[in-house]
C-alpha cells in the first residue's frame, strides 16, 4: 500500500491547486474515486464530497485539503516582469528561485522564476541583505518581453494565479515536495477509499471524506457538510519544531493549535488506539495553525473534532516527510474506522 500512497501523493503534488485555482485537482479526485465505485460529489464552492458508507446518524467526517499555497499576479511592472502576492501565509523567502508557472483567466500558462529584483551576486549585495517581499522580488516571464505593454500583450494580467513547482522526489523513505500539506493525507486517504472497496472492509459507522478547496485561507470546511455528521477528523501535516516530539517518522495528534484544544474524548480515542496499535506517535501543541476541523466548529458545526497527520518539517516551503510517518497514520486512520 505504501507505493499506492505515494502515487496518489505524487500525482496530486503535480497538479497545480494553489487556493482558488483547484479544478484539475477537483477532477482528479472526482475521476479516480469514481473508477474505485463511489459516488462523489461536489458543493457549490468546490469541496469533493466522498459517500464511504451512507448513514443518517453517529456520522464520521474525514477530511484534506487540495489547496496549496501559491501566488497571483498583483500587477505587471513597467519592465515586464510580474508583481505578485501571496496565496495562503508563508514567507517570499520560501519560494526564491522557485520555477512558477502563470495559469490566465484564460487557460494559458507561461513558465518563469520568481526571484529578487536584482539576483546577480557579481552585481550588488541585494541578494545577501535585501528583505524577501512583494516589492523586491518578481516573477521574471520566459518571454521576451521588456515592457508593460508586451506582457499584457501575451495574455497575463491582475488576477491570474501562479503555481509553484512542487519539485516531487522520493529519496531513501523521505519524501520532498512544495505541497505536501496537505496532498500527503489526500493522497493518503485516497488510499485507504481504494482499499475498503477493493477488499471490502466493513465499516461500522456512516463514513464519508472531504477534500476541501479553501482551507489555506481559512474557510475549507466552514460549510457543506453530509447530513448525519458527529465526529470530523481534520488529516493534516504534523508540524516538526524545536521543542515539539514530532518527527518525519510518526504520526502527530494535535491536542490544541491557534483556534483551542480538540475534542479531549475523540483525541483520547485516536490515541488509545495509537497505543494499542503500537503506532509511532507524538502529542503536540501547534501555535501557528488552523485546521478545516477547527474552521468547520468555528462555524457552529456541532462536531467532536481532532486533528492528525504525519509529521511534516519545513511547513510551507519545500517540506518532507518519511513513508514510515505516512505508513503509521495509514494504519491508525484505518483502525479507527473500523473499531
Amino acid at each position: 500500500m505504501t507505493q499506492q500512497i505515494l502515487n496518489y501523493i505524487e500525482k496530486l503534488c503535480n497538479t497545480p491547486s494553489p487556493t482558488g485555482y483547484t479544478k484539475r485537482a477537483e477532477k482528479y479526485l472526482i475521476d479516480e474515486f469514481t473508477k474505485m465505485g463511489y459516488e462523489p460529489y461536489q458543493t457549490h464552492k468546490g469541496n469533493v464530497v466522498v459517500p464511504i458508507n451512507e448513514g443518517n446518524s453517529n456520522g464520521l467526517l474525514l477530511s484534506a485539503h487540495i489547496d496549496t499555497l501559491g501566488l497571483m499576479v498583483r500587477s505587471i511592472k513597467s519592465n515586464g516582469r510580474v508583481r505578485v502576492t501571496t496565496l495562503g501565509g508563508f514567507p517570499l523567502s520560501y519560494a526564491e528561485q522557485e520555477n512558477v508557472t502563470i495559469i490566465t483567466r484564460e487557460g494559458k500558462e507561461f513558465t518563469g522564476v520568481l526571484r529578487i529584483n536584482n539576483p546577480a551576486v557579481h552585481g550588488s549585495s541585494d541578494p545577501k541583505e535585501i528583505t524577501r517581499d512583494d516589492i523586491n522580488m518578481e516573477v521574471v516571464i520566459d518571454e521576451i518581453t521588456n515592457s508593460f505593454e508586451e506582457t499584457e500583450k501575451l495574455g497575463i494580467s491582475a488576477g491570474d494565479f501562479i503555481a509553484l513547482d512542487p519539485r516531487f522526489r522520493v529519496d531513501n523513505g523521505f519524501v520532498k515536495s512544495r505541497h505536501l500539506d496537505d496532498k500527503a493525507s489526500a493522497g493518503l486517504l485516497m488510499a485507504i477509499a481504494k482499499d475498503i472497496k477493493e477488499n471490502n472492509i466493513k465499516i461500522n459507522r456512516p463514513l464519508y471524506m472531504t477534500f476541501t478547496v479553501y482551507e489555506e485561507v481559512g474557510h475549507g470546511a466552514a460549510s457543506g457538510h453530509p447530513k448525519g455528521i458527529t465526529d470530523m477528523i481534520a488529516v493534516d501535516m504534523g508540524v516538526v519544531y524545536d521543542d515539539l516530539k514530532t518527527d518525519e517518522t510518526k504520526v502527530s495528534i494535535c491536542a490544541k493549535d491557534s483556534s483551542g484544544p480538540y475534542n479531549f474524548d475523540l483525541t483520547n480515542d485516536l490515541i488509545e488506539i495509537a497505543k494499542t496499535e503500537n503506532i509511532d506517535y507524538a502529542i503536540d501543541i501547534y501555535p501557528f495553525y488552523g485546521s478545516d476541523a477547527s474552521a468547520a466548529v468555528i462555524s457552529a458545526n456541532d462536531f467532536r473534532h481532532a486533528l492528525i497527520g504525519a509529521g511534516v518539517a519545513a511547513s510551507h516551503g519545500y517540506e518532507r516527510t518519511h513513508v514510515n510517518g505516512l505508513n503509521g497514520l495509514y494504519d491508525l486512520l484505518k483502525a479507527y474506522i473500523q473499531k
